[in-house]
């Protein structure tokens, strides 16, 4: 319990305690470095010597001068001599302006070398250093402060003359309200950056508001563009953007309407704020009750399965470096540098720090290291699978409760995130849409399941599930690409590419239906009455036809016939919502658009989105409209219509066939003659969990879990080790469903843990009996938590009156081996010092020898 103890977070190896606030502004501004001041340009032979000269007023706090350091001269300011000063001897010179990171970074460095002692000891000192500091420098606002960027009017006229370009586009029917509705949105979200850019830019670099903000001391780069550039876009209560945005800052007051449309932001994250706290806390509790029996119970489970894993890149960036996913874990094969065959890392070691690094540096891309997923040990995980303990940084001690830490590590940002939004006070920051793609890499391009057609702008994509990659001259690819039908391409095949070139453009806000084959249009069950209407649009004076939902028997369809019109060469269903653009009877070629939907119209992104969605992936829900998955590799074809229902057949070359039926108004993702693997979603919508687990298999799900989960905690700036996401999923994992019983005990469809199945069935082996078949479920944490071996746990969490009547009546015996059911039964809980291995140690005091008393 001791606060010192406790400096580091076990959820993902960071400092805890470290420095905030007055602390980070003191500490900061010392190691800043201003020009033009007395006894700039000075040398010192050491840190002492600046001290001095310093007491003397010699030189200033933000001079720069030359100290020399070991056998080498640097530049650096007096106040970062002031700095190192108070650092542990031993300590490489901290030549840098100290924000709230990079203090962190230091506090880490320290512990790794000097240990707990001096890291805390350090604390202290940085405590007393930076009020010192933060005091002389005397730090105050004004509003004087607040300085107004001077470019801010001619980036609003210039957003205002696009917004007016996009409704004369809108007027004359080119575009439909939804697109004019986004396009509007995304130049305002641009003019807001381009204004916050500014006003840092001419900020002075010793301004007290900036200072706040760039030490990471108070506030943030959105609240200071608030008070000096643009409030920018707001929410209204129902998630939606008002498109138009205050234009005033705090500093120049807000008009009435203004003030107005101000309160609804402030509002709702107030109301968000109190509703949203009751659902992270309860998110909490499923999670404890799922994970309360995992414990570390032995040293080796000796499994030789592990988990792959690469750096995480979205687009062309690298979102988590590979190195951050694989410290403090063990390796389970040996990691050799391929070019001196040099071993890194021996398998069964830990990769520390400087061997991640090292692992990084050597360009391996993905490497097998142990995981909880993988681990072999029947109640709890063993020690190598788990492998550091973030808190303390070293390997984790048996009986450890590292299923109540991993609970709580994820349900703890959940109260955390609901609380942020209303700090910008519901200011609607939103994701720019992506509308290119640009080499990271010289190289020569290739395309993959890339189908194209030319037209002028260049090469038009006609299929869905495209990719180009960029290679060096060996052929070893640099990075890959998914394509969205419609975009133009503006390379061939095997074209050379130069690094920072744009290769491929889109439009963000439409997707396109294209024609893939040239021919003639015929429209099919597009009537009127049934299945579109015709949109006139007042604005435009254009009419337009928009397709309706539809039901019973109608498919609205557009099908590309030959020229004497006696085959059809390709048929597109159009979904509810799609705008024709192509007239019946026009002959069309390949690559023509011949209707268009809008994409969904973007609400802001936000924890408030992204806690329901954790709770949906840890409940294993089964989502609305979900995407239809090929469950072979093979080749689509199209099948016949049925009581109004389109199948579709995937034909794999070794003659296998499988058959789906495509519900109607539901969008294809997928063409003829299309190669696809298994897993790949023919439909569009969201994939099912049970689904990925059946057709890909345990691994691929699990990796998807982990993805999916850590993407919304990871756009609210939250970092959580993977391990603790990876424990919550094993216990998701731990059934299995009994399909063939054979000649064991268990019965046709019952559910069982997938150790005692494994146990089971080697018993009956060794007899020569038949063993039993069964296939891995995934379970929700609820129903996981109510299915554990532990009645007196299951009760205790929800559904008492049912659990207790199926104990009684099966007879059931609980082991008592979790913490739960230990604190309800009165015992010492079976975990730290009430691990078994701990309670067999004995206090005995050992007899002082009487003649050394005497001597």
């Amino acid at each position: 319990m001791l606060s010192s103890n406790n400096i580091f977070s076990p959820a993902h190896g960071g400092p805890l305690v470290s420095p905030t606030q007055d602390i980070v502004l003191g500490l900061y501004y010392i190691t800043k470095e201003r020009k033009n001041q007395p006894g700039e340009g000075k040398m010192f032979a050491d840190i002492d010597e600046v001290l001095y000269a310093y007491a003397d007023r010699e030189v200033t706090l933000h001079a720069r001068i030359k100290l020399r350091v070991g056998d080498k001269t640097i530049d650096t300011t007096v106040g970062r001599c002031i700095l190192n000063s108070i650092l542990p001897q031993g300590l490489p010179f901290v030549n840098a302006v100290m924000d709230k990171g990079k203090i962190s970074e230091v506090i880490k460095e320290v512990y790794r070398i000097f240990g707990h002692d001096e890291t805390v000891k350090l604390l202290d000192r940085m405590k007393n250093l930076g009020f010192e500091y933060a005091t002389i420098a005397g730090i105050s606002m004004g509003v004087d402060d607040l300085k107004i960027p001077s470019k801010k009017e001619e980036i609003l006229k210039k957003a205002r003359q696009e917004v007016q370009r996009v409704e004369n586009e809108y007027k004359k029917g080119f575009i439909t309200d939804g697109e004019r509705y986004n396009k509007v949105i995304d130049i305002w979200t641009h003019a807001t950056d381009a204004i916050e850019d500014e006003t840092f830019e001419e900020m002075d670099k010793f301004n007290p508001t900036f200072m706040m903000a760039d030490s990471g001391a108070r506030g943030s780069r959105q609240q200071i563009r608030q008070l000096c550039g643009i409030r920018g876009l707001m929410a209204k209560p129902s998630g939606e953007i008002i498109e138009h945005p205050i234009t005033s800052s705090f500093r120049e007051g807000l008009t009435v309407l203004e003030y107005f449309i101000s309160t609804h932001g402030a509002r709702k994250g107030l109301a968000d704020t109190a509703l949203k706290t009751a659902d992270a806390g309860y998110l909490t509790r499923r999670l404890v009750d799922v994970a309360q029996d995992v414990m570390v119970t032995e040293e080796d489970c000796g499994t030789v399965n592990g988990i792959f894993v690469s750096a995480i890149i979205e687009g062309d960036e690298v979102v988590v470096p590979l190195r951050e996913r694989i410290v403090g874990r063990i390796a389970c094969d040996n990691i050799v540098d391929i070019v001196t065959d040099e071993v890194v890392v021996k398998a069964g070691e830990e990769i520390n720090e400087d061997k991640a690094r090292k692992i990084e540096e050597l360009g391996i891309e993905k490497i097998k290291i142990r995981s909880v997923l993988t681990c072999e040990t029947k109640d709890g995980v063993c020690r190598k699978c788990y492998g550091r303990n973030l808190a303390t940084g070293k390997l984790v001690e048996l009986g450890e409760a590292v299923g109540i830490i991993a609970a709580q590590s994820i349900g703890e940002p959940g109260t955390q995130l609901t609380m942020r939004t209303f700090h910008i006070g519901g200011t609607a920051t939103r994701i720019i849409e992506q509308s290119y793609v640009q080499a990271r890499y010289e190289g020569y391009i290739k395309y993959h399941n890339l189908r194209t057609a030319e037209k002028e702008k260049g090469y038009v994509v006609l299929n869905r599930n495209g990719q180009i990659s960029i290679n060096d001259e060996t052929g070893r690819e640099l990075e890959r690409f998914a394509l969205p039908q419609g975009a133009f391409v503006k390379f061939k095949d095997g074209d050379p590419i130069k690094k920072g070139e744009i290769f491929a453009e889109w439009d963000p806000y439409t997707s396109p239906i294209l024609t893939e084959v040239s021919g003639k249009v015929r429209y099919e069950d597009i009537d009127l009455e049934h299945t579109v209407k015709e949109e006139y649009d007042e604005v435009s004076g254009h009419t337009r036809l928009v397709v309706i939902e539809y039901k019973g028997e109608y498919h609205p369809q557009i099908l590309i016939l030959n020229e004497e019109e006696t085959e059809v060469l390709g048929f597109y269903p159009l979904p509810p919502g799609a705008i024709l653009l192509a007239k019946d009877g026009q002959k069309v070629t390949a690559g023509d658009v011949l209707a268009k939907t809008a994409r969904k119209l973007v609400k802001t992104r936000d924890i408030t989105g992204g806690l329901p969605r954790v709770a949906e992936l840890f409940e294993a829900r089964k989502p609305k409209n979900p995407a239809i998955i090929s469950e072979i590799d093979g080749v689509v074809e199209f099948g016949p219509f049925k009581k109004g229902q389109r199948k579709i057949i995937v034909r794999s070359e070794t003659g296998m066939v499988k058959e789906y039926t495509i519900p109607h108004g539901k969008h294809l993702n997928v063409y003829r003659g299309d190669h696809v693997e298994a897993g790949t979603p023919l439909t569009d919508g969201p994939l099912v969990l049970q689904d990925i687990l059946n057709v890909c298999g345990e691994k691929r799900l699990q990796e998807y879990l982990i993805n999916e989960i850590q993407e919304v905690y990871r756009l609210q700036g939250v970092k959580i080790n993977d391990k603790h996401i990876e424990i919550i999923i094993r216990q998701m994992l731990r059934k299995v469903r009994i399909e063939e019983p054979g000649d064991t005990n268990f019965l046709y469809g019952e559910e069982v843990d997938k150790f005692v199945f494994r146990e089971e069935n080697e018993r009956v082996m060794k007899k020569g009996g038949k063993p039993a078949i069964g296939s891995l479920i995934l379970q929700g944490i609820s129903k996981a938590s109510l299915t554990t071996e532990s009645w007196i746990s299951a009760a205790s969490f929800q559904e008492t009156t049912r659990v207790l009547t199926e104990a009684a009546c099966a007879g059931k015996i609980d082991r008592l081996k979790g913490l739960k059911e230990n604190v309800i039964v009165g015992h010492l809980i079976p975990a730290g010092t009430g691990f078994s291995t701990h309670r067999e140690i004995e206090v005995v005091k050992l007899q002082e020898d009487s003649e050394e008393k005497e001597g």
